[in-house]
């Protein structure tokens, strides 16, 4: 296959383009830092990449290269877990998402040929945050910040299918992997000072990075995959569940909360991101029958720490 991929070389994407040149793929990377990208992916290792400069929220003859391709995978969008959420923080984040999407879906309809799928993120805030509900993909959204991105982040999407474009939506949980939420936990653990962080009761909706990226490649190749897809592993665990598991795996104590308002005082209304979570559950994902290496978060860990 060909595939386009924007958010490449960010934390899931570098894995994917990894794994789309092992398997033999040619990949167009669509980068708003070309030097960044050649870094990331040499010509030397990645024969098969290529890397065309974009403006993610903009129009232009960037969009000309998805004709031939025969996917899109968008995982395009500012970080929602660094720094406080200002208002222009906010905006940023929603825009980045909705524009940029906007944009992808603008090319495909554009394109002669068009590719056949579109496999666009999401995120579990979708459902709002509970300690007490479990989601599964028919669960109602939620009504806060982040569930009405993730609402008009899909709406954009969806608007693809207008082209006859297959869309697959995977709605991401927390990734695992050396880098990303477990690289900012791991330090306090190896000066022994690692716990929960909060309350320790809110629900951790995880999936180990290889696993996404394998989600990804089956939402690409298997074309009875449609629609909305939890990319979480089947087993969510608590905070408090979670920091257990990290000490044990890495023979460090676990018993040192960071409290809540350390966190609201770092991240303002950001905090949500982590003091709050959400139970999900992946049922249409494993209905398609797609089969998790790491299907446990201390099995998940071992492989990481």
């Amino acid at each position: 296959m060909k595939v386009a991929i924007t958010g490449a070389t960010g934390f899931v994407g570098s894995r994917l383009v990894e794994r789309l040149k092992s398997d033999g793929h040619q990949v167009v990377v669509f980068s708003r830092n070309v030097n960044k990208a050649e870094n990331v992916f040499p010509k030397s290792t990645f024969p098969n990449v290529e890397i065309i400069a974009y403006t993610p929220t903009e129009s232009g003859a960037w969009q000309d290269a998805i004709a031939s391709c025969d996917g899109v995978v968008n995982l395009t969008g500012e970080p929602i877990g660094e720094g406080r959420w200002t208002p222009q923080r906010k905006q940023e984040i929603l825009n980045s998402r909705k524009l940029g999407t906007q944009k992808v879906v603008e090319a495909i309809a554009k394109a002669n040929p068009k590719p056949s799928v579109l496999v666009n993120t999401s995120a579990i805030g979708y459902y709002g945050t509970s300690e007490t509900t479990t989601f599964d993909e028919s669960s109602p959204a939620g009504n806060d910040f982040l569930a009405q991105v993730c609402q008009e982040w899909e709406a954009e999407a969806q608007k693809v299918k207008e082209s006859g474009t297959r869309l697959v939506i995977l709605r991401f949980g927390i990734v695992l992997g050396m880098g990303g939420a477990i690289a900012k936990m791991i330090t306090p653990f190896k000066l022994f000072a690692g716990g929960p962080i909060g309350s320790g009761r809110q629900w951790f909706s995880w999936i180990h990075r290889d696993d996404l990226v394998n989600l990804i490649i089956e939402a690409l190749t298997k074309p009875e995959m449609e629609g909305v897809f939890n990319a979480t592993a089947p087993n969510p665990v608590r905070m408090s569940e979670l920091a257990q598991a990290m000490g044990e795996v890495m023979q460090r104590p676990s018993w040192l909360p960071v409290p809540n308002f350390a966190i609201e005082a770092l991240l303002g209304e950001g905090a949500i991101v982590v003091l709050e979570g959400q139970q999900v559950l992946p049922k249409r994902t494993q209905a398609s029958g797609f089969n998790y290496q790491y299907a446990s978060v201390k099995e998940a860990l071992k492989t990481i720490v």
